[in-house]
């Protein structure tokens, strides 16, 4: 055959191959083509955050973008800040039943619906971001997640990462076990249950909440994230004593779907979401990380930052022990996921003494 007819037949069996294939599954995007093109979908997103809120809320609106960019214009995803469709910490819920299509939000503001639901949010003294992230991929904690959410016809993805964050705002200085007797302190999660076994009340309260309650004496003190939203938020001026953290090594956000909304999605935009989730999963981490550095620098010398005593950290061990031990007994749900998370915190430990923790301490 001449180069010039073999050219030609190669031409018309490939141009055969794609119109083939488009027939065969216009959501198969096997051949590169964007069969959405004019078939525009869209969603509605609610977050648990202000409008624009500094690198959460900013953080999903560019994901929204990133979206809308990859898609082509085919991708349409609606962020509503909380409040305006529903409240902060309904959105479980409004995804769950439909009412919207997605949401933005903390994993461990659900451990009401099931305590397995904190593990997947971090679990203190334990994962830092990057364990978490490397768990979830393979160590088998997005199987187990997405299995667990799937009872309330939703389907998860890591929507960012905090990094390590700060033990919080207290009014008055903590120097023993005595002085967490009744305090009221706003922390979610595991961490909250182990200082309620050490006398103190937790409190659960949405992000806009905080500052008025503290100000109030609603509560004596307040987690919440790191340096760069902490002072964002105004806590050093009604809360002087900062204390290291130790309930939030590497707290995950999440982005989650109503799964029958995703299951009617396209392939291509189901990849669309999964690619631009993972860019905003690291993006957030590293902006946290940055910001932290920044803001830590300019209030140091501001601010009484304080260290928990042995004695109170030696008690958190004691207790954290018995919280997880206590709610595996009483939930299969969360003994399962706790024994997939411990299985790879061992199996880590060992490389992560050698290697992380030698080199941070040894570059000093």
């Amino acid at each position: 055959m001449k180069r010039r007819d073999f050219m030609h037949a190669s031409l018309i069996g490939g141009a055969s191959l794609v119109l083939s294939g488009c027939r065969r599954d216009e959501k198969e995007n096997i051949y590169g083509i964007n069969f959405n093109k004019g078939k525009k979908t869209k969603l509605t997103l609610a977050t648990s955050w202000p409008a624009a809120f500094p690198i959460m809320g900013t953080g999903i609106e560019n994901f929204a973008k990133r979206c809308l960019d990859l898609s082509g214009g085919t991708l349409d995803i609606k962020i509503y800040s909380k409040d305006i469709l529903v409240p902060a910490l309904q959105v479980f819920d409004a995804t769950s039943s439909g009412q919207i299509d997605a949401f933005h939000s903390g994993v461990y503001y659900w451990k009401g619906k099931n305590s397995a639901f904190s593990i997947f949010g971090g679990v203190p003294l334990r994962h830092t971001s990057e364990e978490m992230m490397t768990w979830m991929d393979f160590g088998g904690g997005y199987e187990l997640w997405r299995e667990m959410y799937d009872r309330f016809n939703l389907y998860p993805h890591i929507g960012g990462t905090t990094g390590p964050q700060m033990g919080g705002w207290f009014k008055k200085e903590i120097k023993s076990l005595d002085d967490l007797q009744g305090l009221k302190i706003r922390m979610p999660g595991i961490g909250g249950e182990v200082l309620q076994r050490l006398g103190a009340t937790p409190v659960l309260l949405a992000a806009a909440e905080i500052y008025t309650a503290l100000e109030r004496g609603l509560i004596d003190a307040s987690e919440w994230v790191g340096p760069y939203l902490d002072n964002m938020m105004g806590f050093p001026k009604i809360a002087p004593y900062y204390y290291k953290g130790w309930h939030e090594p590497g707290s995950v956000l999440e982005i989650t779907f109503n799964k029958q909304k995703w299951g009617k999605l396209s392939n291509e935009h189901r990849a669309i979401i999964e690619a631009a989730a993972s860019e905003m999963n690291t993006k957030i981490n590293e902006e946290f990380r940055y910001k932290n550095a920044l803001a830590f620098d300019e209030l140091e010398e501001k601010i009484n930052l304080r260290e928990f005593s042995s004695e109170i950290m030696d008690a958190i061990k004691v207790a954290l022990d018995q919280v997880l031990k206590d709610e595996a007994q009483k939930n299969p749900d969360f003994k399962r996921v706790l024994q997939s998370h411990e299985n790879f915190y061992k199996l880590n430990k060992k490389w992560d003494d050698i290697s992380t923790k030698h080199f941070l301490n040894i570059r000093s």
